[in-house]
């Protein structure tokens, strides 16, 4: 800080919610850049367990400002169903800010995304969640959509909606779906601008009134670098940017106002949805990674992929997003094991790489593993780097010399006081196992 961009740095689900929770103690700003509702940041705090999925993972500090930014899209009703969830736990909202340029999810997104998805088949299902943010950003892109300050405005409203629901209800009917009533979808509309209206502002003055104070700014990515709409695992990716760069453009942001860039990263691997991953495991291993780490999607409760960290991925994603430090979360998840694998390249036609190849390789490779010593005692109460075993620092040291980046933060279980903070962790000249 003062303004921080917390991305993830693997397949989505690392973590960025406790950590997001844990900085905003002492953050007077968080903005979510980008994204929708299709995946949750859970949060464990004094208010209890939470699954968020559009407000930002702030919202527990009463001095923080939170703000769902341009970047996102929005669903109405599923944000006022989550905003009751945190009323009924005591949370006033009180300092909930929404763009008015962010996108709305309107009900035929969810819909035509459901059917999408039904047409493809085996490999190439992508593993949506069906909550229509990608025909949302789809309109976006084609300029038919609808922002949410266009439900503060009747008249507009209804102009933009009369133009486009023809295109939308002929795809409808070309996939077997009944049409929109323009009447109904034009009153609910409306309905949502009343319940929400208090709170669409342009949020451009009031972020740049943060920065320009030297206020502390956290920026909220969604999903990882790996889902990324242009630099992920193409086609089975998000459809914005949770890279860094997204945030400027997201959050509304010029390209020199972010000083740190903290990639969050989970001791080993995971992934919901379709596509390439190199590390995943199938084995007995794969399914204690799942059953200890509670590995279920927080918006879905699907399953989640689990394997052994990925080196490569962590370099790729480093370079990608500048990272300034590291968050490394679930690391007593690892408490049980004797050996932990870590993958340092790929091994692909008989050559061996250190890059991410394009998504049609990377389905071909096979990872090439170095074996560490596990430490076989609890990490859950240590506080400190001297107090974790000395073979998971020699692990920790791994990771940081493959991201190429320092780690700030390690996360030992999903409690906000369960971490370990390092002010400074250099990763020159680190030799694995050894101490500093």
């Amino acid at each position: 800080m003062p303004v921080t961009a917390v991305v993830g740095a693997q397949w989505g689900d690392e973590g960025k919610g406790r950590v997001v929770d844990y900085l905003a103690q002492r953050a007077d700003m968080v903005v979510r850049f980008q994204g929708g509702d299709n995946a949750g940041h859970t949060v464990v705090n004094d208010f209890g367990e939470f699954a968020l999925h559009m407000i930002p993972s702030g919202v527990f500090n009463p001095d923080t400002v939170c703000i769902v930014g341009a970047g996102a899209v929005v669903n109405p009703a599923n944000l006022l169903a989550e905003m009751k969830t945190l009323r009924d736990a005591g949370l006033a909202l009180d300092n909930l800010r929404l763009a008015r340029r962010a996108h709305v999810v309107l009900p035929q997104h969810p819909q035509l995304d459901a059917l999408a998805e039904a047409a493809r088949s085996g490999a190439d299902k992508i593993g949506t969640t069906k909550r229509g943010i990608g025909p949302t950003y789809a309109d976006k892109a084609a300029r038919i959509g609808l922002r949410l300050g266009d439900l503060t405005r009747p008249e507009w409203l209804e102009r933009r909606l009369r133009q486009t629901l023809p295109a939308r209800n002929r795809a409808l009917a070309e996939l077997g779906a009944p049409p929109i009533d323009g009447d109904a979808l034009i009153e609910r509309c409306l309905a949502w601008g009343d319940a929400l209206g208090g709170r669409i502002v342009d949020t451009v003055p009031l972020i740049r009134d943060a920065v320009q104070g030297g206020r502390r700014v956290l920026l909220e990515g969604q999903l990882g670098v790996m889902r990324d709409l242009d630099w992920g695992i193409y086609p089975f990716v998000t459809s914005s940017n949770p890279a860094a760069g997204g945030a400027y453009s997201g959050a509304g942001l010029p390209p020199n106002a972010i000083d740190t860039v903290l990639g969050v990263v989970k001791a080993y691997s995971t992934a919901v949805g379709g596509g390439p991953f190199p590390c995943e495991l199938t084995d007995t291993d794969g399914a204690r990674l799942r059953d200890v780490g509670k590995e279920y999607g927080a918006t879905t409760g699907r399953p989640r992929r689990c394997g052994w960290f990925d080196g490569v991925s962590i370099g790729y994603a480093s370079w990608l997003n500048g990272f300034t430090a590291l968050a490394v979360t679930k690391l007593d998840v690892l408490d049980g094991f004797e050996e932990i694998r870590l993958c340092t390249g790929y091994r692909l036609d008989g050559q061996t790489i250190d890059h991410l190849p394009d998504t049609p390789d990377l389905e071909r490779v096979e990872p090439i593993y170095e074996t560490w010593p596990g430490w076989m005692t609890p990490t859950r109460d240590v506080r400190t780097w001297r107090e974790l075993p000395k073979a998971a620092r020699a692990y920790l040291h791994r990771i940081a010399e493959l991201a190429g980046a320092p780690i700030r933060y390690v996360s030992v279980g999903p409690g906000r006081g369960e971490l370990v903070v390092l002010d400074t962790y250099g990763v020159e000249g680190l030799t694995p196992g050894v101490e500093r």
